[in-house]
């Protein structure tokens, strides 16, 4: 069953941000976990490693909403170094697809619509906008706030790409960005790997010489304050290998995936989402990514495992219900979230602690 959600793809990202969030996480309603906090996650004690990626939690009132709502690991969606604008409306659409999206399905135009039905998939296109770190320190401090016994907010951040920029430049900007970041005393931060590299030639995740410059630049600046990095999916387990030497040295833990990226057109084969020719091609999220998510999670578990690493893993992709969740944890996650699936399902937390 589908609830009304936090985030209303139907209003505009200010709107959301100013107004929201909407639904159950706007009724003040508080969920309390019993007892002692059971798991560790990264440091921290925590009631279930569940929560919300970053994305869907634009501010304050979402993190207070979230974790209200019994999401035990909140994360505050990806902040930069200086403000940023967002994607014009609409930035949310619900994805027509039956079965996986793989690879190979991918390069094909997917159809979109506004009606919001199981079993659930949307593309989304943001942008990653950002206030000026003035303002997001002031109100990451406000949501750290909120967090009670057995939670932890996570802040994301990432670096920004600009016009003629070096690629020292680049991997400077993530360290600022992780730097005012750590200003606001976040126990947990998550580097954003999975957007766009300088001279648009793929994700930075995919560019292991840039990945290692920004995540030691990175690690640096926050000392020993535990970092997360977020990626996409990998095709090659070559190539997957190489990345994870380097989140081992250089991070705590890894979340994976965030979307895959398929072009997106409405009706009638149009681009469906307004502005630049780049937004034809748009990050897939929901059921239809799980089969990628959870491939992740398994080679990511299965290279842990071989080579006595010691990252923890986060899941994260088509995390519907508690048979989902379990099934991360089965394939090898520390930690599991949920951003398409909570976000139409506020009590989705709730539900996975009850079936445990």
């Amino acid at each position: 069953m589908l609830h009304t959600p936090y985030y209303d793809p139907k209003k505009t990202y200010k709107e959301n941000f100013e107004k929201g969030p909407y639904g159950a996480f706007a009724d003040k309603k508080i969920y309390k976990s019993k007892g002692e906090p059971q798991y560790e996650f990264l440091g921290q004690k925590v009631y279930l490693p569940f929560g919300i990626p970053a994305g869907p939690v634009l501010n304050s009132k979402f993190v207070k909403g979230a974790l209200e709502k019994g999401f035990d690991l909140v994360v505050y969606k990806t902040v930069r170094s200086d403000v940023f604008p967002c994607h014009p409306f609409p930035n949310v659409l619900k994805v027509n697809l039956k079965g996986n999206l793989t690879l190979k399905r991918a390069q094909k135009p997917i159809t979109t619509s506004t009606k919001y039905n199981e079993p659930l998939s949307i593309t989304n296109s943001f942008g990653v906008p950002s206030k000026s770190p003035k303002d997001w320190q002031n109100d990451v401090k406000k949501a750290i706030s909120s967090v009670k016994k057995g939670q932890v907010m996570i802040l994301s951040f990432m670096g920004t790409v600009k016009k003629n920029q070096t690629e020292k430049e680049f991997v400077d900007d993530f360290a600022l960005s992780a730097k005012y970041a750590l200003q606001t005393g976040a126990k947990i931060l998550e580097v954003n790997l999975s957007c766009p590299n300088i001279g648009n030639e793929g994700l930075v995740c995919y560019n292991l010489s840039v990945t290692e410059k920004a995540l030691r630049a990175i690690r640096k600046v926050i000392g020993k304050t535990p970092l997360i990095v977020k990626t996409g999916y990998f095709e090659k387990d070559g190539e997957l290998k190489k990345f994870v030497e380097i989140i081992n040295k250089y991070a705590d833990a890894v979340s994976a995936i965030n979307t895959i990226a398929a072009p997106v057109v409405d009706q009638k084969g149009n681009q469906a989402l307004p502005g630049s020719p780049m937004r034809l091609k748009s990050g897939v999220c929901g059921t239809v990514i799980r089969w990628a998510g959870l491939n992740m999670v398994q080679r990511l578990s299965d290279i842990r495992k071989k080579n006595k690493f010691n990252y923890k893993i986060i899941g994260v992709g088509g995390v519907m219900n508690a048979s989902d969740y379990k099934k991360y944890i089965k394939a090898g996650a520390d930690a599991v979230m949920s951003a398409t699936g909570s976000m139409w399902n506020p009590y989705l937390a709730q539900e996975i602690k009850k079936s445990l």
